[in-house]
C-alpha cells in the first residue's frame, strides 16, 4: 500500500491500547492533532473508518480490529529484526524492556539493576511493574523483551528460565510470636488477608490454604504486601508473604513471622521471553546474572 508507514502503525497501535487520542499522543510523544492527522490518513488509505470517535474514548471498528492484528504482527517482526542486528554485535547494549511482578520488584529490582548495569554498561533498561497477565500480554505484543514472574506460565509462545525457589512465611500479630505454627486446618478458620485479584501470589496463597471457595467474611484484600502486613499489625487477620519481602515489610510493622514445617509453601521465580526473540542467548546470560544475584540457584 503506497504511503503506509511504520510510524502510522505505531500510532494506531498506541491509540488501540489507550483508547484515547490524548493519552495515545502522550505515549508517542507527539501532539494530539499530529496523531489525529496520521490516523485520518490511515483511514483515507483504507477508505473506511478505523475507529469510532466517542466523547470519552475511541473504539475500533471491525476493520480497525483486523488492521490492529496485522499491524502488531508487522511491528513485532520489525522489533525482532532490530534484535537480530543487536544479537550479532556482541555484548548486549541499547534498550531492554524488562517487566517484573509487584511481589518481586520492591525487594529484588535494585540488585538486578545494579548487576546488569555492571555487566552490560551499554544497556538502557526500561522497567515496567505489573501483574503477571499484563506482562504476558505485553511480551506477546512486543512491548516487553522479558519479564520476571512466578513460574510456570505454560504459554507455548514463551520460553521459561527458572531463577530460584522461594518459601512463603506466615505473618501474624506480634503477640503470637512463639506460638505453634497453625496447621492447615487451623489456618482455614482464620481471617486471611490476600492481595487483590490479578496477582499470582494471591492464587498461590489460596492454593496452599486449599481455599477453593472464599467464605464471606473470611477474606480481606489489600493492594500490596505492605498494606497486608500493616493490616495484620492492626489485628485484622493473618497473611502470607514471600521470604524476600520479610526484612522490608516487617521493619515498621508490629507483627511476627512464622515459618511453616516441610513441605513448605513456595514459588519458583523465573524469567520468560518470546521464543522468537533473536536475543534469546543474551537473555539467558541475563538470567544467569540474576540467578547469581539471588544466590538461590536452582536448575532451569
Amino acid at each position: 500500500m503506497i504511503g503506509l508507514t511504520l510510524k502510522q502503525l505505531r500510532y494506531f497501535d498506541a491509540l488501540a491500547r489507550h483508547r484515547h487520542f490524548g493519552r495515545a499522543a502522550d505515549a508517542c510523544s507527539i501532539s494530539q492533532p499530529a496523531l489525529s492527522l496520521q490516523i485520518k490518513e490511515l483511514e483515507n488509505m483504507f477508505g473506511a473508518p478505523l475507529v469510532e470517535r466517542r466523547a470519552r474514548e475511541v473504539h475500533l471498528t471491525a476493520l480497525g480490529q483486523d488492521l490492529l492484528a496485522k499491524a502488531r504482527q508487522i511491528l513485532l517482526s520489525v522489533e525482532e529484526l532490530e534484535d537480530l542486528s543487536r544479537a550479532s554485535k556482541g555484548p548486549l547494549a541499547g534498550r531492554l524492556r524488562l517487566g517484573i511482578i509487584p511481589t518481586v520488584a520492591p525487594y529484588f529490582l535494585p540488585s538486578i539493576i545494579s548487576a546488569l548495569s555492571e555487566r552490560f554498561p551499554g544497556l538502557d533498561l526500561h522497567l515496567r511493574e505489573a501483574v503477571t497477565q499484563s506482562l504476558i500480554d505485553d511480551l506477546q505484543d512486543g512491548r516487553l523483551d522479558l519479564a520476571v514472574v512466578a513460574l510456570p506460565i505454560s504459554e507455548p509462545s514463551l520460553s521459561e528460565f527458572a531463577l530460584f525457589e522461594e518459601d512463603f512465611v506466615l505473618v501474624r500479630m506480634a503477640q503470637d510470636a512463639g506460638k505453634p505454627v497453625p496447621s492447615l486446618t487451623a489456618l482455614q478458620t482464620m481471617r486471611l488477608l490476600l492481595l487483590e485479584e490479578g496477582h499470582c501470589f494471591r492464587d498461590q496463597a489460596l492454593s496452599f490454604c486449599q481455599l477453593d471457595k472464599i467464605r464471606p467474611g473470611s477474606l480481606m484484600e489489600g493492594s500490596s504486601l505492605s498494606t497486608l502486613v500493616q493490616m495484620v499489625g492492626a489485628g485484622m487477620g493473618v497473611t502470607l508473604i514471600p521470604e524476600m519481602a520479610v526484612e522490608m515489610e516487617t521493619r515498621s510493622a508490629d507483627v511476627s513471622i512464622a515459618r511453616f514445617p516441610a513441605p513448605r509453601p513456595s514459588r519458583t521465580i523465573g524469567m520468560v521471553w518470546r521464543k522468537t526473540n533473536p536475543l534469546a542467548h543474551q537473555l539467558m546470560q541475563i538470567g544467569d546474572i540474576i540467578r547469581a544475584v539471588g544466590d538461590r540457584p536452582c536448575s532451569p
